[in-house]
């Protein structure tokens, strides 16, 4: 798969290992790698003192930075996102169940999403190559969180938010319908593991080769 162009998304819970797996795809295949960085988002920490206030604030303005990513990356088609505009409207509308976004902010997020869906729809690649979901037990999610430390992501509150989340991603996943998709388990897996790493690397390019295989029949 060296040298041909791909555009890889992961996907998963908060802390499944997404910027990780992005880290080392995107070494492998050479490529550039999109990263969502938490430390520069303005509204993350409100959103944690005062959901209601901030939910709506919060989902546009990863709405906006994850729609700038894709653009940039299907425009240069080479690249590996660590998250992607997919899976946003889940987020959403666990936000609005919850009672932190209104039902009128609701309908506006979900038409400013089809637009820019639409938007996609124009630009040289329509979807990615292919969406690695990093799927995985709440145990391991929470172990996970917990080892990075964030005091906001530890609260019980928090973890209600988490758990709730964690039993909605296989349905998404199942869902997800853009393109090529595969599921890889963190419990079985660990992509920073050493030894494990290339069997990792080796099922997705493998898998990339399937599916250009598949292509050219």
């Amino acid at each position: 798969m060296e040298g041909e162009n791909k555009v890889i998304v992961l996907a998963g819970m908060i802390g499944a290992g997404k910027t990780t797996y992005t880290k080392y795809i995107s070494e492998y295949y050479g490529s550039e790698a999109f990263f969502e960085s938490v430390d520069d988002n303005p509204v993350l920490e409100r959103f944690y003192e005062d959901k209601e206030k901030w939910g709506f604030a919060l989902q546009i303005h990863f709405l906006n930075t994850r729609f700038r990513s894709i653009k940039d990356a299907f425009r240069h088609q080479n690249n590996v996102l660590d998250r992607s505009i997919y899976e946003d409207a889940l987020f959403t509308k666990i936000n609005n169940e919850q009672g932190n976004i209104k039902d009128e902010e609701m309908n506006i997020y979900l038409s400013l999403l089809d637009n820019m869906m639409e938007e996609l729809e124009g630009l040289p690649k329509k979807a990615p190559d292919l969406l690695i979901y990093l799927q995985g037990s709440f145990e391991k999610i929470m172990e996970h969180i917990q080892k990075r430390g964030r005091d906001y992501e530890q609260t019980p509150e928090q973890v209600e938010y988490f758990r709730l989340l964690h039993s909605k991603y296989d349905d998404w996943f199942k869902s997800y319908n853009y393109g090529p998709k595969i599921a890889i388990s963190i419990d079985e897996w660990s992509i920073e593991d050493p030894e494990q790493r290339p069997i990792i690397l080796n099922m997705i390019d493998e898998e990339l080769k399937r599916l250009r295989e598949e292509e050219n029949k």
